[in-house]
């Protein structure tokens, strides 16, 4: 039969093995990226996007073995792939819109773990259905290959291993190369077009078998995916933002800059919210960063001649600069895990080129260095996106390591709620088993609270005679607000170790609990009056 003649070169089939396998790795990795600026991108989002997958994948071995079984037609399997590849070519174009529709109505549905049922419905329509078609490939496959019962174990065994090895260079690539280098829409549009290619060869290779309507299916393919290409490419994630000076990925985040006529804001992996800031006049922020410059006058940094400032987590250098504009040329160390973020603070942050930032894990960090501290900020968390390891016993019994005797350490804890057991009481907890004077402050205006620490629990009591010393008149007004806020923090029984630490689950409670508080009055609109009268609110 003249549809069989290609199969019999093997080569082709383990390269669709092998194409197969890497498409479904870059999948999984390019859904990480199209969740995380509306979901983050914590372990709990990793979680639903491998689950997702696999259910996806294993629905597909299933069907796709017993339709082998039924018609082995291997224009079926084919045609699949090509049907599987508009699909993922529509993604970048698509996705957005539908995480947003989903996110609309579930949370008028439901009352709790909001973040998660949304993800997981999300991932369920979004990327579902291609898996599925991905998933009936090797069941496939293993039909057209084995020959006799002699040889089946090694050709089902050289399938696999060119899925396996597919599937490594899948990981590896969107990762280190074309995520960071094109964008995560280009990343779809990629591998979505090695699997139209794959579609496109055999059935021309077949002459479409004689059936007009291969070829219109097949022109279709093509038409659709050069659409998608159009539509997709350049599409941003944050499409209703205005003024962005830049949006892109790096290895670790999404990322966008924005400006307006005060400030330039740098957002990661969120919908909305602010990493780092810069104000166009040099004034304070009216953010957390006003508040954390309680450090550097806890430790009498403006009366010492060597003083030194690392920042855990440096974004694009908030802290840093206000260090050197209220504290002159003192000392400053960053270590910044995100390389791409450390050059946009160089271009668009006006980041002093004498501040020496670091790309480095921060608790790495830590333990490959020896040298002391008189403030050490850990400004590391994002929402819901907390390193694990820079939130234990041991990370902080490591940090106080690092300071000074009159050292002081500040925490901004983004996550402020007074539930019983909540993220920030864990995080409290934790540190005052490491530090004998911990005090505590809330932002005005927002969610997040500073932590102060230190071993010397005079640097906290003499914070009122360092106040008096400031010059500026609009510093020495914000400490005395943060004076007046603080709270003595008395230590619980909350804690967190390196061996456990569940602060996604704690911070993802917490982020329900903002959002069902925000969205309240409009949920009792919808109960009262239906969507027309929520339209009408709107």
């Amino acid at each position: 039969m003249e549809t069989k003649k290609i199969l019999n070169n093997k080569f082709y089939l383990y390269m669709t093995e092998f194409f197969a396998g890497m498409s479904v790795m870059a999948v999984e990795l390019g859904a990480s990226r199209l969740l995380a600026p509306y979901f983050s991108s914590s372990q709990i989002v990793w979680t639903i996007i491998i689950g997702t997958i696999m259910i996806a994948m294993a629905l597909g071995n299933v069907w796709g073995g017993k339709s082998a079984d039924k018609n082995p037609n291997p224009d079926k399997l084919y045609m699949r792939m090509i049907i599987a590849a508009v699909w993922i070519a529509a993604i970048p174009f698509l996705g957005k819109y539908i995480i947003l529709g989903i996110s609309g109505i579930l949370i008028l549905a439901v009352n709790n773990n909001f973040l998660i049922w949304a993800a997981f419905l999300a991932c369920m329509v979004i990327f579902v259905f291609p898996l599925f078609l991905l998933g009936t490939v090797t069941p496939s496959l293993v039909k057209y290959t084995v020959d006799s019962l002699d040889d089946s174990g090694r050709t089902v065994g050289t399938l696999n291993a060119f899925n396996t090895i597919g599937s490594i260079i899948g990981t590896f690539v969107p990762t280190f190369v074309t995520i960071p280098a094109v964008g995560t829409s280009i990343t779809f549009l990629i591998f979505a077009g090695i699997l139209l290619a794959l579609g496109l060869v055999y059935f021309i290779s077949t002459k479409f078998g004689g059936l007009g309507k291969r070829k219109i299916s097949c022109a279709a393919g093509i038409v659709l995916y050069l659409f998608c290409c159009g539509a997709g490419v350049g599409n941003r994630f944050a499409f209703w933002e205005e003024n962005l000076l830049f949006e892109g990925e790096s290895i670790y985040n999404y990322l966008q800059v924005k400006e307006d006529e005060d400030r330039v804001i740098l957002s990661t992996n969120v919908l909305f919210g602010v990493q780092s800031i810069m104000k166009k006049d040099n004034s304070l922020t009216g953010m957390y960063y006003d508040y954390a410059l309680a450090a550097p006058v806890m430790a009498a940094l403006s009366q010492k001649e060597d003083a030194d400032i690392l920042v855990l987590g440096m974004g694009t250098g908030t802290f840093a600069r206000q260090c050197r504009q209220y504290f002159g040329d003192v000392a400053i160390e960053g270590v910044e895990i995100d390389q791409k973020i450390t050059d946009l603070a160089e271009t668009y942050f006006d980041l002093p080129s004498d501040i020496t930032v670091t790309t480095y894990d921060g608790r790495a960090y830590l333990n490959a260095i020896d040298k002391k501290y008189d403030v050490i900020m850990v400004d590391a968390y994002q929402d819901i996106t907390i390193p694990f390891q820079m939130s234990s016993l041991e990370f902080f019994t490591l940090v106080k390591e690092h300071l000074k005797e009159d050292g002081i350490m500040v925490v901004n804890m983004n996550m402020h709620t007074e539930k019983e057991g909540n993220i920030n009481q864990y995080l409290s907890d934790t540190i005052a088993n490491v530090f004998c004077s911990v005090v505590t402050v809330n932002v005005t205006g927002s969610t997040n609270q500073e932590l102060f620490a230190t071993v010397n629990p005079n640097v906290i009591a003499g914070f009122a005679g360092e106040i008096e010393k400031l010059d500026d008149d609009g510093l020495r007004a914000m400490m005395q607000r943060v004076e007046a806020g603080m709270i003595k923090y008395e230590k619980g029984e909350y804690l967190l170790t390196d061996d456990c630490a569940a602060v996604e689950l704690l911070g993802m409670q917490v982020i329900d609990e903002l959002i069902f508080d925000e969205i309240g009055y409009y949920k009792e609109i919808y109960k009262e009056e239906g969507i027309k009268g929520l339209l009408n609110s709107l």
